[in-house]
């Protein structure tokens, strides 16, 4: 069963001192990065409490040192399993869109949904499938329009 982002941690906006701590952090662990790993040991210490070592593996590693980049940007961070079950107003607010174009999208077949009594859900990965084929194709049209503007010698 597919749970609802709901059940899920919260956006964590880092501050000042998050944003600095964050970007030290990132950039050491970066360095770790380059080769080709099967998993990785941390040691943890918390306040006053031993020190700890933690195997975690490499792509959690990746994934701790992504969202480490993205608050030393400043960035707010929210994980979302792939699983996760969104409303439309949730949908349309990661796709930035309306609700109600979103609706329409899904009514279309674009984006596959299912009924939860008189709701509709959207599974994530099926609206990360959707965004990555309107991304491509906006790709694929803006390299045809600068191929065009380039056999009309536009400059571009």
């Amino acid at each position: 069963m597919s749970s609802e982002l709901l059940d899920f941690s919260e956006t964590v906006a880092p501050s000042e001192d998050d944003t600095r701590l964050a970007e030290e952090s990132s950039r050491r662990l970066t360095r770790f990065l380059g080769k080709q790993r099967k998993g990785f040991r941390l040691r943890v210490q918390a306040d006053d409490e031993p020190e700890e070592t933690v195997a975690i593996p490499t792509s959690a590693f990746r994934l701790l040192n992504d969202i480490l980049t993205e608050m030393a940007k400043g960035n707010a961070v929210t994980l979302i399993p792939v699983h996760a079950e969104l409303t439309t107003q949730q949908a349309a607010d990661i796709l930035n869109v309306s609700r109600p174009f979103l609706v329409r999208l899904v009514e279309e077949g674009k984006i596959p949904c299912r009924k939860v009594g008189t709701h509709r859900r959207i599974r994530f990965d099926d609206l990360l499938q959707y965004k990555r084929r309107m991304d491509q194709d906006r790709l694929k049209t803006l390299e045809e329009l600068a191929a065009q503007a380039q056999e009309l010698g536009m400059g571009y």
